[in-house]
């Protein structure tokens, strides 16, 4: 049986002024299934073409921060997260796409249907955010 979900990609803008981004994480919400899912990849080489001055690191750390507030609930990394990882999945995930004007932004919500929502994080981080392959 297929489920709707929603999912946003993770935008790193290094450089909030100028408003240039590249694609470092999804987060994909299955309600009826109760699954909260954040797979983060940033690509070094892409954020010195935008920003050669930006922190990879810090950036990075944030990407893992907000995988982290996307954890199940009892994990180590979520309790860390603060009140924000005790909250259910449902409002992290509007937490995590309401707009900001940050180095790490979610970009608008989109829909879908899943029966493995694991396996779509997985199919959507290949597909929006690695470069493509020929």
């Amino acid at each position: 049986m297929r489920h709707p979900y929603e999912y946003a990609v993770l935008r790193v803008v290094p450089r909030v002024e100028r408003g240039e981004a590249i694609n470092a994480g999804v987060l994909l919400y299955c309600r009826a299934l109760d699954h909260l899912g954040a797979a983060v990849h940033l690509d070094p080489a892409r954020l010195a073409a935008l920003d050669p001055a930006a922190d990879a690191d810090a950036i990075a750390r944030s990407l893992d921060a907000v995988a982290a507030l996307c954890a199940e609930v009892d994990t180590e990394a979520a309790r860390y997260a603060g009140p924000a990882g005790e909250e259910d999945r449902g409002r992290r995930f509007r937490r995590l796409t309401a707009p900001k004007s940050t180095v790490v932004q979610a970009g608008p919500v989109h829909t879908g249907l899943t029966e493995d929502p694991a396996a779509d994080l997985t199919r959507l981080l290949a597909l929006l955010v690695h470069p493509p392959t020929p």
